[in-house]
């Protein structure tokens, strides 16, 4: 049996990884299509303002475009060495679109990265403003191969499992590529990212603005991506509710984790604020509540009840009860793949497999068999992810989201009135929200894969199943190398990105830079062509 605690240190490292990685990965997105739509403006208007916003943003993305994909790529290879079970039980279902992303990142994304970055003087404007779209188009699909394999983990669709050959087969790529938590976190996690990319643009126009520099450069992308934003924090609102339902009917676990609903209640069921959930006692400390707002929130109606963790760990006992005959059918058939009635007795439990699978770890000699009453009941509270942290990360979330939804409303009727630059204490304040929706992606991906625990495949493979069987020597040493070697990466971008933005954009049209940043032979020139062409004036 593998160790617990090499499990969760399995669990960590890519825990670290991933969300070091996603730090990358939103401005990415956003930038891309932000930068499609600037230059856009550029090749309708002709205006070489417009030419030079693109530029400087475009230099930030590549910098940021190179150290996501350092990030990117000892993750794939982190589900062959770390999770080699987990490989092996799924893997012809979630290499497909792996595969697929790996061709859109390395052949279609890189390539035309560098004609982007390159092509500048030597395409035309269309071609040009073509092949940042393709960026764009790359960079989003890119992320939605990644999202159709993390919502088969989520909610496993277009599969099954094959007694004979003793793995999960895909059935149906339509059904894997087009489920309905696949499709809508794609959209939620690339609208995400372009209220990072929103954010992260006004923040650094402001601080343009605030010193006086660049002021028409800073101006002017202030308010696209004011503009940008708005319509974006709009769109990941809606979409997050809509992931909210879809998850909540996929997931109840997930949704009563998230709610620190202990009991199921009468619908309309009231709504916690904010709460200390104890999860020893399955109860609450104490509650700030909204009485009637939590039914018509998740379901959309008045009437339909929300089931509890009490509910669900019921149904789980259930579950597990029936998935122990599967488990024990299947170590019959892998001796025996033609014994025709334990083939039968596999196929009246397999729906329930999974759930026989959780008992495993509590039963003596990992015999189903053997299980007691106390090991169900053991691995029907395991169903139940961390109800504290999934509580009051979700909910750091959300105040972030409703805080960029007031900060970009602020932005864009300060914008559209011409006088943004003018209001010093609203621009001091923007370069402070820079972070913010980073820490709402992070927070966002810590409530979707905390949320799925105790499975690594919902419903269908636990998660201490799917580890590899390392020594916790080797889980340390790979934990703390990945962390070091991260976090230099992340210096170094905060380093190149800082770099750049102090320096500022190249100035290739006349009238961006103030006089008195001019240094003094410009700026005793200008004064020279001024005085010439007043003499020929007279």
């Amino acid at each position: 049996m593998i160790s617990d605690t090499v499990v969760e240190l399995s669990r960590l490292q890519f825990a670290a990884t991933a969300l070091y990685h996603f730090l990358f990965v939103p401005l990415t997105l956003g930038l891309s299509f932000l930068l499609a739509v600037m230059e856009t403006v550029y090749v309708i208007t002709g205006k070489t303002i417009y030419r030079d916003i693109t530029q400087f943003w475009g230099k930030l993305f590549l910098i940021n475009f190179a150290l996501g994909v350092a990030t990117g790529l000892t993750m794939e290879f982190e589900f062959g060495t770390n999770w080699s079970f987990y490989s092996g039980f799924v893997g012809d279902i979630f290499g497909a679109p792996l595969a697929i992303e790996g061709l859109m990142a390395f052949f279609m994304e890189s390539t035309f990265v560098g004609l982007m970055a390159f092509g500048w003087g030597r395409l035309s404007k269309t071609k040009h403003l073509l092949v940042t779209y393709l960026v764009a188009l790359g960079s989003n699909l890119s992320a939605l191969w990644i999202l159709v394999a993390n919502g088969f983990m989520q909610n496993p669709q277009g599969a099954a499992f094959n007694p004979v050959t003793m793995r999960m087969e895909l059935t149906s790529l339509g059904a894997l590529i087009f489920s309905d938590d696949a499709q809508t976190k794609f959209v939620h996690t690339s609208i995400a990212g372009y209220v990072t990319a929103a954010v992260f643009v006004t923040g650094i126009s402001a601080y343009y603005m605030l010193r006086g520099r660049h002021m028409e450069l800073a101006k002017r992308s202030f308010r696209m991506a004011s503009l940008f934003g708005v319509l974006s924090v709009a769109g990941v609102i809606t979409l997050g509710d809509a992931l909210g339902f879809v998850g909540g009917h996929a997931q109840p676990s997930k949704l009563a984790a998230m709610e620190a609903m202990w009991q199921t209640e009468r619908a309309p069921a009231p709504f916690n604020l904010a709460t200390w959930p104890i999860q020893s006692e399955h109860r609450n400390a104490w509650s700030i509540q909204i009485p009637y707002v939590l039914t018509p929130l998740l379901t959309h109606t008045l009437d339909t009840t929300v089931p509890g963790v009490d509910q669900i760990e019921a149904d789980a006992l259930k579950r597990i009860r029936n998935g122990i005959p599967a488990v024990a059918a299947l170590k019959i058939l892998s001796a025996e793949p033609t014994n025709a009635s334990a083939l039968a007795q596999f196929e009246a439990h397999r729906a329930d497999l999974g759930y026989g699978f959780l008992v495993k770890r509590y039963a003596a000699d990992q015999d189903v068999e053997k299980a007691t009453e106390a090991d169900i009941v053991k691995a029907s509270k395991d169903t139940i992810p961390n109800v504290f942290l999934m509580f009051w990360v979700f909910r750091v979330m959300v105040a972030c989201g409703l805080l960029m939804l007031a900060y970009f409303v602020i932005s864009v009727i300060l914008s559209l009135r011409g006088d943004v630059h003018l209001r010093r204490r609203f621009l001091r304040f923007a370069p402070w929200m820079i972070p913010v929706p980073f820490i709402a992606c992070e927070t966002g991906w810590i409530t979707a894969e905390v949320g799925r625990q105790p499975w690594s495949v919902f419903g269908v493979l636990p998660t201490w199943m799917s580890a590899s069987t390392h020594s916790v020597a080797y889980m340390v040493f790979s934990l703390a190398g990945f962390v070091v070697l991260y976090s230099l990466f992340i210096a170094v971008e905060i380093f190149l990105m800082v770099k750049f933005i102090r320096k500022g954009p190249d100035e290739s049209h006349g009238g961006d830079t103030p006089m008195h940043e001019k240094p003094a032979p410009v700026l005793a020139g200008d004064l020279a062509v001024a005085a010439l062409t007043m003499r020929k004036e007279r």
